[in-house]
């Protein structure tokens, strides 16, 4: 996994290290351009601010262009717990806004300039040291697994016998994301059958699991136990749910963290396309 998709939970809070990096690098922003700022009387604040807020909707609007059609309605298009996003075009949006910013307002330019590129540079660096401390394409643990019928499997053992990719889903049946991505992630193991979709619970008996299958009317295939949470702390998935997409050899191309909808599953499955 790669470490920006790593995620941490903050008490009932899930958040990836990308976001606690994104986080971080505004804070570092706003102090060094309030600090600039207050030599000569100048507030921008309101500057960064609005720059992040437009990427965002730049961001949101561009993948609801891309993926609109998986969407059934237009409140969909506003439920951002799906994290879709289009994060170069929500890049390029904030930079125009913050050209134009400084444009119109030139006494901005030294402090918000300088908090821009200080912002980025913490993003920068700190996401670098990472990706050298953490290794890449990582590939599909061979973390042993509990069937519903009380047998041991282990996902590079399916993965060889179906010689085709894998979707595995990191999910609790008391983690409200989770319940609200499974009809998602069931209209797709219906529809492709050209992908292996693996479903491990994290930390419940068999007893729980089976029960909220029923309850909620799933027909899932692959449905398997993980009661020490092992799978999870294997691939640094401490937040629920977690989706992780590995390819036909077991190397992991790609890792969604939180609730996701059809759209931005569809655009992870993309990456399995010849």
């Amino acid at each position: 996994m790669s470490p920006l998709d790593r995620s941490l939970a903050i008490g009932p809070l899930g958040l990836s290290v990308g976001q606690l990096l994104l986080l971080l690098s505004i804070v570092v922003a706003l102090i060094v351009g309030g600090l600039i700022g207050r030599r000569r009387n100048v507030s921008v604040g309101d500057g960064i601010f609005n720059a992040v807020f437009f990427g965002v909707i730049g961001a949101r609007l561009v993948f609801i262009v891309q993926y609109g059609e998986s969407y059934d309605t237009f409140w969909s298009w506003l439920d951002i717990r799906d994290r879709g996003f289009e994060p170069l075009a929500g890049l390029v949006v904030a930079l125009v806004y913050l050209v134009w910013r400084l444009w119109r307002q030139p006494r901005e330019r030294r402090p918000l300039g300088i908090a821009v590129i200080s912002g980025a540079l913490t993003w920068s660096l700190t996401a670098g040291a990472l990706a050298l401390m953490v290794s890449q394409g990582a590939s599909i643990p061979p973390t042993p697994l509990t069937t519903l019928e009380n047998d041991e499997v282990t996902l590079p053992t399916m993965l060889s016998e179906a010689d085709r990719p894998m979707v595995v889903n990191l999910w609790a049946s008391w983690c409200p994301p989770c319940r609200r991505e499974m009809p998602v992630f069931e209209q797709a193991q219906q529809e492709r059958d050209d992908v292996t979709f693996v479903f491990v619970n994290q930390g419940e008996n068999l007893s729980t699991v089976n029960a909220f299958l029923q309850q909620e009317s799933l027909a899932l295939d692959n449905v398997y136990l993980d009661r020490n949470n092992a799978l999870g702390h294997e691939v640094g998935a401490m937040a629920m749910p977690t989706t992780l997409y590995y390819n036909a050899d077991g190397t992991l191309i790609d890792t969604h963290f939180g609730e996701l909808s059809r759209a931005t599953l569809n655009r992870s499955l993309e990456r399995f396309s010849p």
